[in-house]
C-alpha cells in the first residue's frame, strides 16, 4: 500500500490540505479576501505585534512579498505597520479593529470547513485522529508533548 502514491501518507496529507484550502478559499471570497491576506489575519490575531520579517518567516514567504502584502493589506486599513520601540529600522504590524471583526467570520468558515471535511466520522474518531497528527507535528517540529 506505501507504494500506491494514492495511499501514501504525505500525498494524502498534501491533498487533504490542498482542498480544505479549496473549500475554506471558497467561502472566504465572499469577504473579498485573498488567500494571503486571510493568511495574514489569521496569523496576526496570534501575534498581533510580531515583527515583519518574523511573519515573513512564519508564513515562509520572503520579506520582500510580505512587504507589498502588508502594503495593500494596510492601504485597505486591515492591519497597521508601527515602529518598533526596540529597533528603529524594524515594523510591528498590528490588527485594525476592521480586521478583527472579519476573523470572527473567518473563523466561523473555518468550522464549517471543518464540519463539511468530518461529514460522517464520529466524534471519538475525529479526537484520535487529532491527537495522533498533533503527535506527528510534534515529532516533526522536535516539540515533545507530555
Amino acid at each position: 500500500m506505501e507504494d500506491d502514491l494514492n495511499s501514501s501518507f504525505g500525498f494524502v496529507l498534501h491533498d487533504i490540505a490542498r482542498l480544505l484550502r479549496k473549500n475554506f478559499d471558497k467561502r472566504a471570497r465572499t469577504l473579498d479576501l485573498t488567500r494571503s491576506q486571510w493568511s495574514v489575519i489569521a496569523h496576526l490575531m496570534r501575534h498581533d505585534g510580531i515583527q515583519q520579517k518574523m511573519l515573513a518567516e512564519i508564513l515562509e514567504i520572503t520579506p520582500t512579498t510580505l512587504v507589498g502584502l502588508v502594503d495593500r493589506m494596510e492601504k485597505s486599513r486591515w492591519l497597521e505597520r508601527r515602529d518598533d520601540p526596540s529597533d528603529r529600522r524594524a515594523k510591528l504590524l498590528f490588527l485594525t479593529p476592521k480586521a478583527k471583526i472579519v476573523f470572527e467570520k473567518l473563523k466561523k468558515m473555518g468550522k464549517e470547513t471543518r464540519e463539511e471535511a468530518f461529514k460522517g466520522i464520529r466524534a471519538d474518531e475525529r479526537e484520535a485522529f487529532m491527537k495522533t497528527l498533533l503527535k506527528i507535528r510534534d515529532t516533526l517540529s522536535d516539540k515533545k508533548q507530555p
